[in-house]
């Protein structure tokens, strides 16, 4: 069975936040993103979403270069022949360097066609076999103690596995404290989205009396050497994020011996193909992965939740509730976390339906595209 692509639809996305999200590289009031909507010529459509940012924080990429890779580079290559499998998409791809969540968008929406034309959950047709996951939930940097307390003291109460919270210098050691005085036993690790250097290990190795789960990317976010500097030093497992793009970086930062988890975001890597590559080299090395947040819409929420169902997928991921960020999604039904899980969908594709007039509602601008 071969995919033919007749037209795909990009939408610009603006959604608003329930609450700010601060992390120590800047603070979302809203969600700005691009809908990618691949429709082949029996009318089925595929979805992705773009998780790059308005700006670039998290890597180089912007909703703004998304869009112009997509229409200008992606597109021409996805409609210059018919695909046999998504995994085609990544080698016709590759003639274009990075910009691997614009990547990851469009392979996003031509998985979930592809799944719907075999008539299986994307999960299984990934290879997936958990029908729930387990699942935690990150909170971002906040005014005070006493509101990041309260706001773990709800989470918890909500059952999620795990407590993700950013840290930064001045908003570390004497924080990450009060939080283990007031929960002790709970789950926690600490993000700090390369905030820090070697010469903060002093610092860093202070954490070390929390019992941490993991301190996720500590240092810059293209180093894979200082990192395991850092982790012969201190005990509390370092988990790379930022500085994991494929494979091969996945094989050197394990070889280097650079940490002993490896956070495994879709959008970072190109694509749920990649994805699962460095999940198979994770799991031949006994490194456990989850899979990471971009404050995704529900699209980009439910591929999370279709990768999570791989194997080595062991601890709880930040794929929270639709209600933990939006007062409204844009699928149906929304994302609903009970006891720290999720149940997985067994409709075809995605599993969920996208929710048009809600999508409607939050779209600037839409463009169709067509071979």
């Amino acid at each position: 069975m071969e995919i033919k692509v007749k037209r795909v639809m990009l939408r610009h996305l603006q959604m608003k936040l329930k609450a700010p999200f601060t992390t120590s590289f800047g603070s979302f009031q809203k969600k700005e993103f691009i809908l990618v909507e691949a429709i082949d010529e029996d009318g089925v459509s595929g979805w992705g979403e773009s998780v790059a940012f308005p700006s670039p924080w998290y890597n180089e990429e912007t909703v703004k270069t998304n869009w112009h890779i997509i229409e200008d580079f992606l597109l021409p290559l996805l409609f210059q022949a018919p695909i046999a499998h998504p995994e085609e998409l990544q080698q016709r791809f590759s003639i274009i360097r990075k910009n691997q969540m614009a990547k990851a968008a469009i392979e996003g929406a031509i998985w979930d066609l592809f799944a719907k034309k075999q008539e299986l959950p994307l999960h299984k047709a990934l290879g997936g076999n958990k029908n729930r996951i387990e699942v935690g939930v990150s909170i971002g940097i906040q005014k005070s103690v006493d509101d990041l307390l309260r706001i773990i003291e709800r989470y918890v109460q909500d059952g999620y596995r795990r407590i993700k919270i950013k840290i930064k210098p001045g908003w570390d050691v004497d924080v990450v404290r009060e939080v283990r005085r007031r929960f002790p036993n709970v789950p926690l690790m600490a993000d700090a989205n390369s905030a820090y250097s070697l010469a903060d290990i002093d610092r860093i190795k202070a954490l070390d009396e929390f019992r941490l789960m993991m301190i996720e990317q500590p240092l810059a976010s293209d180093d894979i050497v200082d990192h395991a500097t850092l982790q012969a030093q201190i005990k509390t497992p370092i988990c790379l994020d930022e500085s994991i793009h494929s494979a091969e970086d996945a094989r050197k930062a394990i070889q280097l011996g650079s940490c002993q988890i490896i956070n495994i975001k879709i959008g970072r890597v190109g694509g749920l193909s990649e994805a699962k590559r460095i999940h198979d080299i994770c799991q031949e090395n006994n490194i456990p992965v989850w899979c990471g947040g971009m404050l995704e819409a529900g699209v980009g929420r439910a591929h999370n939740i279709a990768i999570t169902t791989l194997d080595n997928f062991t601890m709880p991921g930040d794929t929270a509730a639709s209600s933990h960020y939006w007062e409204k999604d844009i699928i149906v039904p929304e994302v609903v976390v009970r006891n720290g899980t999720i149940t997985v969908p067994e409709q075809p594709g995605i599993g969920y339906e996208v929710d048009r007039r809600q999508v409607d509602i939050y779209t600037s601008y839409v463009k169709v595209y067509r071979p």
